[in-house]
């Protein structure tokens, strides 16, 4: 009997102990269950971006302007604006989507692109010159994100050193950063947006975080690795004004050279290099005709010679 009730006592302890392990887990499982969720936070920054083009932008302007949507999930879009009306139209535009931000593509002439960064309640309006704009779709890169994740804002030490970059780095900081507790966004940071400053343009690149290797623990720490996603964009600022979409300018770039300009002196160059192979080319007849010898007179030569 003895040994039967040792038996039962080693079974009621095994049980006791398996009961033990399972609500341990279930605690451990509530307690993961009971963290708070995205929309359980606070959303406080109410800041939303308008992002839309006039007529006339080309298709690789179109699907950056998708890509740029797919990366910021507090951003709206709105229909064409006809180039003909007013400016101070995109405002009401704006204030109409609840929009205080705004991402203002402009096409010319089929060739060039200018991208207006704005704040629709006291300005200021930031413009530049699209010098360089590659897609996802035309990269292909390895990289990949989550759709809605919070970007990572890095800036370069360059953006301290003047005023109007100062004023840029803030600018961009308001535009592209997605608002904490947004009901669009993703409760991860798995990407990073990089601003970098050279030749005096400003150079913005798009980097998946990769926490997680091959041949990595969990616990062991290390250096994160960067993978390119796009898309990619060059700027070159022409000015910035006072207020949204109007106001006097504030700083104008003296490095600045418009597309036109640009234009007009490689056609200079090149119709003075015609007008060179023009002038050989006329030397060279002449020189030709010096070398022919003579042709034979002919009869009717002598009875028109006075006509």
């Amino acid at each position: 009997m003895k040994r039967d009730g040792e038996k039962v006592t080693d079974a009621d302890s095994a049980k006791k102990a398996k009961n033990e392990e399972i609500s341990a887990t279930l605690g451990e499982i509530l307690e993961v269950n009971d963290m708070p969720t995205m929309s359980q936070g606070k959303w406080k920054n109410k800041t939303r971006c308008l992002i839309f083009g006039s007529r006339g932008l080309d298709y690789r302007t179109r699907h950056f302007m998708q890509d740029l949507r797919n990366i910021m999930p507090h951003s709206k879009a709105d229909v064409k604006l006809e180039k003909k009306n007013d400016r101070a139209i995109i405002k009401e535009i704006a204030e109409m989507k609840n929009c205080s931000k705004i991402l203002y593509f402009e096409g010319r002439k089929k060739k060039d692109l200018y991208i207006t960064v704005a704040d629709v309640d006291e300005g200021p309006t930031i413009r530049f010159n699209v010098e360089g704009l590659n897609t996802m779709g035309e990269l292909k890169f390895s990289g990949n994100c989550l759709k809605g994740s919070r970007p990572l804002l890095v800036f370069d030490h360059h953006f301290d050193e003047e005023p109007h970059y100062a004023l840029i780095k803030e600018m961009f900081t308001q535009v592209f950063g997605t608002p904490r507790y947004h009901p669009k966004s993703q409760p991860f940071i798995d990407h990073v947006l990089n601003f970098s400053i050279l030749d005096d343009r400003i150079w913005i690149r798009n980097y998946q975080i990769i926490l997680e290797g091959t041949n990595k623990v969990k616990d062991q720490k290390f250096e994160p690795e960067t993978v390119e996603i796009g898309p990619r964009l060059v700027l070159n600022l022409q000015r910035i004004q006072e207020g949204p979409f109007s106001g006097p300018a504030i700083y104008l770039n003296p490095d600045y050279v418009s597309p036109n300009e640009r234009r007009r002196a490689q056609g200079y160059g090149q119709k003075g290099k015609s007008y060179m192979n023009k002038v050989i080319e006329r030397e060279a007849k002449e020189e030709h005709k010096k070398n022919l010898p003579e042709a034979p007179k002919h009869v009717t030569d002598e009875i028109f010679v006075n006509n």
